[in-house]
């Protein structure tokens, strides 16, 4: 029996099924990354490894795993694993895909709607006794209501974002790589230039993956360009943005607000200024975190080491 590294805590329901195939190496904490150092000495024996985005897989750890065969990667996005190499080392890589859609799709429009109604803001104005009256433009916010929304990728999360934007009667462009004409024909997005999704935009969703063109794809000519009323949502990776960049946009009134659930440095560094800005919106990178949601990656990636340990073909490799 091959050993099985897992580097996290997952329920038990899942850890029984791996242990039925081979011995588990379980690093037993649910919120701290299992140390670099303990990851690169489990990898020497191992034939199996379930990981998160918290573990890097390059060259030192591949190296370090003789007689590794599969990498299952907890996440649609694997900007984590140098999956070229991997594949040069002969070793399958899989990620998540599709299970998590409509449920990150839905925390996309909740943080928008957040952002949007400063509803954050008004709880905190509630806790801290500041309600003592009404005004007529009391914590005033704006409307998703046919408001025109830009989406930055149009992958399945990116689609799933417009579906449920359809419901407020919003008039929808987005920007990609490539067309995507069931779309446009399903969702009637209009397909843009990067420019007139930044210059036209109410609203911009960012859903796109971490890649060569879209990492500090926001940088500040890009919210230079961005209405002043705009709002920024990115649902999609931290390194798309230039953090520096978005919040200085924040800082002298280039847009209006931001929601962000990925940030460039994860957890966040409690210095950072985005954490004392009113117009400011982060949460916990909980894009796919429902309770359903995060059982359906995690039996996902068992199926696909129990498959690849049989000598089958995984039920979602990532290609090279």
């Amino acid at each position: 029996m091959g050993k099985i590294i897992v580097t996290r805590k997952v329920p038990d329901k899942f850890i029984e099924q791996l242990e039925a195939i081979g011995t588990v190496e379980l690093w037993d904490d649910a919120y701290t990354p299992m140390p670099r150092d303990k990851f690169l000495n489990a990898l020497s024996e191992a034939t199996a490894c379930f990981i998160t985005l918290s573990e890097q897989i390059d060259d030192e750890a591949l190296n370090a795993a003789p007689n590794l065969k599969i990498i299952a990667n907890m996440a649609v996005g694997f900007d984590n694993i140098d999956v070229q190499l991997a594949h040069d080392h002969n070793i399958v890589v899989t990620n998540t895909p599709d299970v998590l859609t409509e449920t990150t799709a839905e925390l996309g429009v909740s943080l928008t709607l957040s952002v949007a109604r400063r509803i954050v803001e008004a709880e905190r104005y509630v806790q801290e006794g500041q309600w003592q009256s009404w005004s007529p433009y009391l914590l005033a916010g704006k409307d998703l209501y046919r408001a025109k929304v830009g989406i930055f990728g149009m992958g399945d999360i990116g689609k799933a974002v417009a579906r449920r934007l359809k419901g407020f009667e919003a008039n929808i462009m987005y920007h990609n790589r490539s067309r995507h004409i069931d779309a446009e024909e399903e969702l009637g997005a209009l397909y843009v230039s990067f420019d007139t999704l930044l210059k036209n935009s109410d609203f911009i969703i960012c859903t796109a993956p971490l890649t060569e063109d879209t990492k500090d794809k926001f940088d500040k000519q890009a919210f230079a360009k961005m209405k002043k009323e705009a709002i920024f949502i990115n649902i999609g990776r931290g390194a798309v943005v230039d953090e520096e960049a978005l919040i200085d946009a924040l800082n002298e009134g280039q847009i209006w607000a931001c929601g962000l659930d990925v940030l460039r440095e994860e957890p966040i560094d409690m210095k950072n200024p985005l954490l004392n800005m009113k117009n400011a919106v982060i949460v916990p990178h909980i894009g796919s975190a429902s309770i359903v949601t995060r059982d359906r990656m995690i039996q996902l990636c068992v199926d696909n080491i129990k498959l690849v340990l049989a000598g089958q073909a995984p039920l979602t490799p990532v290609k090279g």
